[in-house]
Protein backbone atom coordinates (compact mmCIF):
# COMPACT_ATOMS: atom_id res chain seq x y z
CA UNK A 1 0.00 0.00 0.00
CA UNK A 2 2.91 1.98 0.88
CA UNK A 3 4.77 1.82 -2.70
CA UNK A 4 1.13 2.37 -4.40
CA UNK A 5 0.74 5.75 -1.66
CA UNK A 6 4.39 6.62 -2.96
CA UNK A 7 3.61 6.43 -7.08
CA UNK A 8 0.97 7.97 -6.30
CA UNK A 9 2.08 10.92 -5.01
CA UNK A 10 4.98 11.47 -7.67
CA UNK A 11 2.37 11.18 -10.36
CA UNK A 12 0.95 13.91 -8.75
CA UNK A 13 3.95 16.19 -7.91
CA UNK A 14 5.66 15.35 -11.48
CA UNK A 15 2.11 16.68 -12.84
CA UNK A 16 2.08 19.70 -10.96
CA UNK A 17 5.80 20.44 -12.26
CA UNK A 18 4.92 19.57 -15.35
CA UNK A 19 1.95 22.11 -15.20
CA UNK A 20 4.24 24.90 -14.06
CA UNK A 21 6.96 23.92 -16.52
CA UNK A 22 5.12 24.80 -19.53
CA UNK A 23 2.62 27.84 -17.82
CA UNK A 24 5.21 30.15 -20.15
CA UNK A 25 2.45 29.46 -22.95
CA UNK A 26 -0.41 30.73 -21.37
CA UNK A 27 1.07 33.64 -20.46
CA UNK A 28 2.26 33.79 -23.69
CA UNK A 29 -1.64 34.00 -24.57
CA UNK A 30 -1.74 37.40 -22.69
CA UNK A 31 1.12 39.55 -24.56
CA UNK A 32 -1.39 42.02 -25.20
CA UNK A 33 -2.06 42.60 -21.89
CA UNK A 34 0.45 44.59 -19.21
CA UNK A 35 2.27 42.33 -16.65
CA UNK A 36 0.78 44.02 -13.81
CA UNK A 37 -2.40 43.86 -14.74
CA UNK A 38 -2.15 39.89 -15.20
CA UNK A 39 -1.20 39.62 -11.96
CA UNK A 40 -3.08 41.61 -10.77
CA UNK A 41 -6.26 39.38 -12.36
CA UNK A 42 -3.86 36.34 -11.54
CA UNK A 43 -4.07 37.41 -7.67
CA UNK A 44 -7.87 38.11 -8.10
CA UNK A 45 -9.13 35.05 -9.60
CA UNK A 46 -7.15 32.89 -7.88
CA UNK A 47 -8.91 33.89 -4.04
CA UNK A 48 -12.37 33.41 -6.16
CA UNK A 49 -11.30 30.30 -7.46
CA UNK A 50 -10.11 29.20 -3.80
CA UNK A 51 -13.17 30.38 -1.95
CA UNK A 52 -15.22 28.21 -4.28
CA UNK A 53 -12.82 25.13 -4.19
CA UNK A 54 -13.17 25.69 -0.29
CA UNK A 55 -16.59 25.23 -0.48
CA UNK A 56 -16.93 22.64 -2.30
CA UNK A 57 -14.23 20.84 -0.37
CA UNK A 58 -16.26 21.38 2.31
CA UNK A 59 -13.11 23.23 3.93
CA UNK A 60 -14.77 26.77 4.77
CA UNK A 61 -14.92 26.34 8.67
CA UNK A 62 -10.98 25.24 8.69
CA UNK A 63 -10.23 28.39 6.93
CA UNK A 64 -12.61 30.52 9.08
CA UNK A 65 -11.11 29.32 11.92
CA UNK A 66 -7.23 30.27 10.72
CA UNK A 67 -8.70 33.48 9.91
CA UNK A 68 -9.56 34.27 13.96
CA UNK A 69 -6.08 32.61 14.56
CA UNK A 70 -4.02 35.08 12.56
CA UNK A 71 -6.08 37.74 13.75
CA UNK A 72 -4.96 36.68 17.52
CA UNK A 73 -0.99 36.24 16.55
CA UNK A 74 0.44 39.57 15.18
CA UNK A 75 3.61 37.49 14.15
CA UNK A 76 1.64 34.86 12.41
CA UNK A 77 0.34 37.50 10.75
CA UNK A 78 3.05 39.09 9.78
CA UNK A 79 4.62 35.82 8.11
CA UNK A 80 1.03 35.30 6.30
CA UNK A 81 1.45 39.00 4.65
CA UNK A 82 5.26 38.58 3.73
CA UNK A 83 4.30 34.95 2.05
CA UNK A 84 1.57 36.66 0.26
CA UNK A 85 4.12 39.56 -0.95
CA UNK A 86 6.66 37.49 -1.87
CA UNK A 87 4.33 35.05 -4.25
CA UNK A 88 2.93 37.89 -5.61
CA UNK A 89 6.48 39.50 -7.08
CA UNK A 90 7.32 36.24 -8.15
CA UNK A 91 5.04 35.77 -10.26
CA UNK A 92 4.67 39.52 -11.20
CA UNK A 93 8.18 38.67 -12.04
CA UNK A 94 8.10 35.72 -13.94
CA UNK A 95 4.77 36.87 -15.92
CA UNK A 96 7.49 40.33 -17.08
CA UNK A 97 10.45 37.98 -18.27
CA UNK A 98 8.13 35.05 -20.36
CA UNK A 99 6.03 38.11 -21.99
CA UNK A 100 9.97 40.14 -22.41
CA UNK A 101 11.42 37.02 -24.18
CA UNK A 102 13.30 35.80 -20.96
CA UNK A 103 12.06 32.55 -20.36
CA UNK A 104 16.05 31.30 -19.98
CA UNK A 105 16.26 33.83 -17.41
CA UNK A 106 13.44 32.16 -15.16
CA UNK A 107 14.26 28.60 -16.18
CA UNK A 108 17.72 29.30 -14.28
CA UNK A 109 15.79 31.11 -11.61
CA UNK A 110 14.13 27.89 -10.88
CA UNK A 111 17.35 25.65 -10.88
CA UNK A 112 18.98 27.50 -8.26
CA UNK A 113 16.16 28.43 -6.33
CA UNK A 114 17.00 25.09 -4.10
CA UNK A 115 20.05 26.06 -3.28
CA UNK A 116 18.79 29.88 -2.57
CA UNK A 117 16.65 27.57 0.11
CA UNK A 118 19.71 25.85 1.36
CA UNK A 119 21.21 28.97 1.82
CA UNK A 120 18.37 31.05 3.56
CA UNK A 121 18.78 27.69 6.14
CA UNK A 122 22.01 27.95 7.05
CA UNK A 123 21.50 32.21 7.25
CA UNK A 124 18.26 32.17 9.08
CA UNK A 125 17.59 29.24 10.40
CA UNK A 126 21.25 28.42 11.74
CA UNK A 127 21.56 24.86 9.54
CA UNK A 128 24.78 23.61 8.96
CA UNK A 129 26.21 23.08 5.65
CA UNK A 130 27.60 19.46 4.34
CA UNK A 131 30.44 19.37 2.05
CA UNK A 132 28.69 18.57 -0.92
CA UNK A 133 26.33 21.40 -0.47
CA UNK A 134 29.94 23.77 -0.36
CA UNK A 135 30.65 22.29 -3.51
CA UNK A 136 26.98 22.62 -4.93
CA UNK A 137 26.92 26.33 -4.12
CA UNK A 138 30.69 27.08 -5.50
CA UNK A 139 29.43 25.54 -8.87
CA UNK A 140 26.37 27.61 -9.10
CA UNK A 141 28.43 30.34 -8.84
CA UNK A 142 30.68 29.85 -11.10
CA UNK A 143 28.06 29.57 -13.44
CA UNK A 144 26.19 32.57 -12.23
CA UNK A 145 28.95 34.49 -12.90
CA UNK A 146 29.65 33.34 -16.46
CA UNK A 147 26.37 34.89 -17.14
CA UNK A 148 27.56 38.13 -15.34
CA UNK A 149 30.69 38.35 -16.93
CA UNK A 150 29.57 37.43 -20.28
CA UNK A 151 26.60 39.81 -20.41
CA UNK A 152 28.17 42.75 -18.35
CA UNK A 153 24.93 42.89 -15.91
CA UNK A 154 24.40 39.80 -12.99
CA UNK A 155 21.19 37.88 -13.96
CA UNK A 156 18.86 39.78 -11.83
CA UNK A 157 15.29 37.99 -12.92
CA UNK A 158 16.85 34.58 -12.13
CA UNK A 159 17.89 35.89 -8.54
CA UNK A 160 15.17 37.61 -8.07
CA UNK A 161 13.08 34.49 -8.51
CA UNK A 162 15.04 32.42 -6.83
CA UNK A 163 15.39 34.72 -3.61
CA UNK A 164 11.28 35.92 -3.55
CA UNK A 165 10.56 31.90 -3.92
CA UNK A 166 13.31 31.16 -1.16
CA UNK A 167 12.15 33.60 0.99
CA UNK A 168 8.42 32.22 0.39
CA UNK A 169 9.13 28.97 1.37
CA UNK A 170 10.61 30.46 4.83
CA UNK A 171 7.52 32.06 5.48
CA UNK A 172 5.45 29.29 5.27
CA UNK A 173 7.27 27.49 7.53
CA UNK A 174 6.01 29.59 10.30
CA UNK A 175 2.00 29.33 8.73
CA UNK A 176 1.75 25.65 8.56
CA UNK A 177 -1.57 25.86 7.20
CA UNK A 178 -3.53 23.03 4.83
CA UNK A 179 -1.91 24.05 1.25
CA UNK A 180 -5.70 25.14 -0.12
CA UNK A 181 -7.11 27.06 3.11
CA UNK A 182 -2.95 28.50 3.16
CA UNK A 183 -3.13 29.86 -1.17
CA UNK A 184 -6.51 31.20 0.06
CA UNK A 185 -5.49 33.11 2.84
CA UNK A 186 -2.31 34.30 0.66
CA UNK A 187 -4.27 35.38 -2.41
CA UNK A 188 -6.60 36.87 0.18
CA UNK A 189 -4.23 39.16 1.88
CA UNK A 190 -3.26 41.07 -1.67
CA UNK A 191 -6.43 41.04 -3.23
CA UNK A 192 -7.30 44.66 -1.69
CA UNK A 193 -4.18 45.87 -3.80
CA UNK A 194 -5.21 43.89 -6.69
CA UNK A 195 -8.85 44.96 -6.87
CA UNK A 196 -7.26 48.64 -6.26
CA UNK A 197 -5.21 48.49 -8.90
CA UNK A 198 -7.79 46.77 -11.58
CA UNK A 199 -9.90 49.70 -10.40
CA UNK A 200 -7.37 52.15 -11.34
CA UNK A 201 -7.10 50.78 -14.68
CA UNK A 202 -10.54 50.90 -15.43
CA UNK A 203 -10.93 54.21 -14.12
CA UNK A 204 -7.93 55.30 -16.70
CA UNK A 205 -9.61 53.04 -19.32
CA UNK A 206 -6.64 51.34 -19.55
CA UNK A 207 -7.30 47.64 -18.45
CA UNK A 208 -7.38 45.21 -21.31
CA UNK A 209 -9.87 42.34 -19.31
CA UNK A 210 -12.80 44.02 -21.63
CA UNK A 211 -10.96 44.28 -24.60
CA UNK A 212 -12.04 40.89 -25.63
CA UNK A 213 -14.37 38.01 -24.46
CA UNK A 214 -10.72 35.87 -25.26
CA UNK A 215 -8.54 38.35 -23.07
CA UNK A 216 -11.35 38.00 -19.75
CA UNK A 217 -11.29 34.40 -19.95
CA UNK A 218 -7.86 33.96 -20.12
CA UNK A 219 -6.96 36.70 -17.13
CA UNK A 220 -10.20 34.61 -15.46
CA UNK A 221 -8.66 30.99 -15.72
CA UNK A 222 -4.97 32.19 -14.41
CA UNK A 223 -6.52 31.48 -11.41
CA UNK A 224 -7.21 28.30 -12.54
CA UNK A 225 -3.88 27.55 -13.93
CA UNK A 226 -2.08 28.88 -10.18
CA UNK A 227 -4.16 26.77 -7.90
CA UNK A 228 -4.47 23.40 -9.74
CA UNK A 229 -0.92 22.60 -9.60
CA UNK A 230 -0.19 23.76 -6.43
CA UNK A 231 -2.99 21.35 -5.20
CA UNK A 232 -1.77 18.67 -6.93
CA UNK A 233 1.83 19.67 -5.30
CA UNK A 234 0.50 19.24 -1.94
CA UNK A 235 -0.87 15.92 -3.02
CA UNK A 236 1.93 14.29 -3.71
CA UNK A 237 3.98 15.78 -1.10
CA UNK A 238 2.08 14.40 1.61
CA UNK A 239 2.70 10.91 -0.08
CA UNK A 240 6.78 10.83 -1.54
CA UNK A 241 9.94 11.58 0.62
CA UNK A 242 11.38 14.86 0.48
CA UNK A 243 14.50 13.46 -1.96
CA UNK A 244 12.29 12.46 -4.38
CA UNK A 245 10.56 15.77 -4.68
CA UNK A 246 14.23 17.31 -4.59
CA UNK A 247 14.70 15.13 -8.32
CA UNK A 248 11.34 15.77 -9.36
CA UNK A 249 11.17 19.55 -8.75
CA UNK A 250 14.01 20.18 -11.72
CA UNK A 251 10.47 18.62 -14.33
CA UNK A 252 9.34 22.40 -14.23
CA UNK A 253 13.07 24.27 -14.84
CA UNK A 254 13.85 21.62 -17.43
CA UNK A 255 10.43 22.19 -19.65
CA UNK A 256 11.06 25.77 -19.16
CA UNK A 257 14.08 25.55 -20.53
CA UNK A 258 13.24 23.86 -23.74
CA UNK A 259 10.03 25.92 -24.19
CA UNK A 260 12.67 29.32 -24.36
CA UNK A 261 14.75 27.56 -26.95
CA UNK A 262 13.07 25.31 -29.07
CA UNK A 263 9.37 26.90 -29.49
CA UNK A 264 10.46 30.63 -28.37
CA UNK A 265 13.93 30.26 -30.33
CA UNK A 266 15.27 32.61 -27.56
CA UNK A 267 18.95 32.96 -27.62
CA UNK A 268 21.07 30.25 -26.04
CA UNK A 269 24.40 31.14 -26.37
CA UNK A 270 27.78 29.21 -25.43
CA UNK A 271 27.89 31.36 -22.38
CA UNK A 272 24.62 29.92 -21.15
CA UNK A 273 25.46 26.35 -21.85
CA UNK A 274 28.42 26.52 -19.81
CA UNK A 275 26.71 28.27 -16.70
CA UNK A 276 24.01 25.56 -17.23
CA UNK A 277 26.67 23.06 -17.18
CA UNK A 278 28.16 24.46 -13.85
CA UNK A 279 24.50 24.62 -12.45
CA UNK A 280 23.69 21.70 -13.16
CA UNK A 281 26.57 19.93 -11.91
CA UNK A 282 25.75 21.76 -8.73
CA UNK A 283 22.16 20.10 -9.05
CA UNK A 284 23.81 16.87 -9.40
CA UNK A 285 26.06 17.42 -6.45
CA UNK A 286 23.48 18.94 -4.04
CA UNK A 287 20.44 16.09 -5.13
CA UNK A 288 22.86 13.10 -4.24
CA UNK A 289 23.73 15.09 -0.69
CA UNK A 290 20.15 14.43 -0.36
CA UNK A 291 18.73 11.53 -1.53
CA UNK A 292 20.05 7.92 0.19
CA UNK A 293 23.05 7.66 -2.56
CA UNK A 294 24.61 10.20 -1.36
CA UNK A 295 24.25 9.65 2.24
CA UNK A 296 25.47 5.91 1.78
CA UNK A 297 28.21 7.41 -0.22
CA UNK A 298 29.35 9.47 2.67
CA UNK A 299 28.63 6.86 5.47
CA UNK A 300 31.51 4.80 3.49
CA UNK A 301 33.62 7.68 3.28
CA UNK A 302 33.28 8.10 6.92
CA UNK A 303 33.68 4.51 7.62
CA UNK A 304 37.20 4.53 5.75
CA UNK A 305 38.31 7.42 7.39
CA UNK A 306 37.56 5.80 10.72
CA UNK A 307 39.44 3.10 9.80
CA UNK A 308 42.60 4.52 8.26
CA UNK A 309 42.61 6.71 12.28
Amino acid sequence: MKVNEQKEGAIYAAVSYMMWGIVPIYWKFLQGVGAAEILAQRVLWSFVFMVVLLAFMKKWRAFVDYVKEILGNPKLFAALLTASLLVSANWGVFIWAVNSERILDTSLGYYINPLVSVLLGVIVLKEKLSRSQVVSFILAGIGVLILGIHFGTIPWVSLILAITFGLYGLAKKMIKAESAVGLTLETMMVTPLALGYWIYLMLHSDSQFFASSGTSLMLMGGGIVTALPLLYFAKGAEKVPLSMLGILQYIAPTLTLLLGVFVYHESFTKAHFLAFIFIWSALVVYTLSITKWGKMGADRFKGKRNIGA
